[in-house]
């Protein structure tokens, strides 16, 4: 809400409301089970940081509506009378749907960077157009955009990719040059060819757009995996008379680790990210692997979002779901249970046989793991017979040791 009255006047007539921008004359109040921020008409000096104001005053509406960024934004409505008040165009533009600056596009984008990736995003949150003058102002004032702070032009992206017209998104970052100053490893793949028996959509870059635009209601964490997903092919393209991508999944991962670090995502978010990203190939070999390795991944926390993330992959590129689908029938014949199953075994119960821990204390619950979601062992005991049948088959193994079986049930303590 805007309003004449002052913060103190605000405060007064709500006790329990607070202000959280003494500055802009902003305060929070509670109506029911919502929060309202109330700001105070305003003007704004001039922004020599490309984001906040010199100085702030008090003002007139007509003039709060003038410093506002685009004129769908600068429409006032006033609840009481049913009066809207558009000094700025702004209905006009709904109606033509487009977005377009209030004044001079460039002094907008100067007063704040950010602005020009919002254009962006609302023009496809909207499916709007961006009108050709403030179109043009963005493509000559792109490179300012690294002015602005990473963790606000993270969120922007983050609204952008996850919303309902993505892929539109990506390419209009592209044009406007936005892409190439805050994304430079994505510009890169734009001309990266693939081999087209795989790959008929054509570059890299042209894939990560179709890739985007599968993915079905996406978190923010899978939106920039995806984007990422294939960022290491500009570095690892061969030519040997096939065209090879070696290991493009391995550097991707590093460099988008970098891209997330930049970006300020949280650890968990980037670890998230990178680990999509560094196996977002190895779905392809699930038919193919151990029954243990199989629901190692079938058990990841992430598997759901690396099984989109797959799915998407192979809708932008050859289209072919039917490693897919055999991933989709062969988890749904398991028990949740039988997915991710309770370990039979832990430390504590190799430390009561006498083993001291180190080294081999992973190798044989691992062994034993595997073995579990096998279905060879099933029950504590087993699992303890097969630590215990592996460590006999460890010590005939050494060297200088003898035929002799051990006692049924001795364990020896491994160092």
């Amino acid at each position: 809400m805007a309003t004449s009255a002052r913060p103190e006047e605000v405060l007064h007539l709500f006790p329990h409301a607070f202000p959280v921008g003494v500055a802009f004359g902003v305060v929070r109040v509670r109506m029911g089970d919502h929060w309202v921020e109330v700001a105070t008409f305003r003007v704004e000096g001039p922004y020599l940081d490309g984001r906040h104001p010199s100085e702030v005053r008090y003002s007139s509406a007509r003039e709060d509506v003038a410093r506002r960024d685009f004129t769908i934004n600068g429409l006032l409505y006033d609840p009481l009378t049913g009066t809207l008040y558009d000094w700025v165009g702004g209905q006009q533009d709904l109606l033509r749907r487009r977005i377009r600056t209030i004044g001079d596009p460039r002094e907008r984008f100067q007063e704040d960077r950010l602005r020009m990736l919002r254009a962006v995003r609302l023009a496809c949150e909207l499916d709007f157009e961006i009108e050709p003058d403030t179109l043009q102002a963005i493509r000559a004032l792109a490179d300012r955009i690294r002015t602005t702070s990473w963790e606000r032009i993270r969120d922007e992206l983050a609204r952008l990719l996850t919303g309902p017209r993505r892929a539109r998104g990506l390419r209009l970052l592209d044009e406007t040059g936005l892409l190439s100053q805050i994304l430079p490893e994505v510009a890169a793949m734009k001309g990266v060819v693939q081999p087209p028996e795989y790959h008929p959509e054509g570059d890299v870059f042209t894939h990560t757009v179709l890739a985007l635009d599968a993915l079905r209601d996406p978190s923010a964490v899978l939106a920039f995996a995806t984007l990422l997903h294939d960022i290491g092919k500009p570095l690892t393209l061969t030519r040997d008379g096939r065209i090879r991508f070696p290991g493009h999944d391995r550097v991707g991962a590093e460099r988008a680790r970098e891209v997330c670090q930049r970006l300020r995502l949280s650890r968990e978010e980037t670890e998230r990210i990178v680990a999509l990203v560094r196996d977002h190939m190895r779905l392809a070999d699930l038919p193919r692997m151990r029954e243990a390795k199989r629901r190692r991944f079938f058990a990841r926390s992430d598997f759901e979002e690396l099984l989109e993330l797959y799915r998407a992959d192979c809708v932008a590129s050859h289209g072919d779901l039917t490693t897919y689908e055999w991933i989709l029938a062969t988890r749904a014949e398991l028990r949740p249970e039988e997915v991710n199953p309770p370990r039979l075994l832990t430390g504590d119960d190799l430390i009561a046989l006498g083993l001291r821990p180190g080294p081999p204390f992973r190798e044989l619950l691992e062994a034993v793991r595997d073995a579990q979601l096998e279905g060879r062992v099933r029950t504590r005991e087993e699992a303890l017979a097969l630590v215990r049948e592996l460590l006999r088959a460890q010590e005939k193994s050494l060297p200088g040791s003898n035929s002799h079986p051990e006692p049924p049930g001795e364990v020896r303590t491994v160092p």
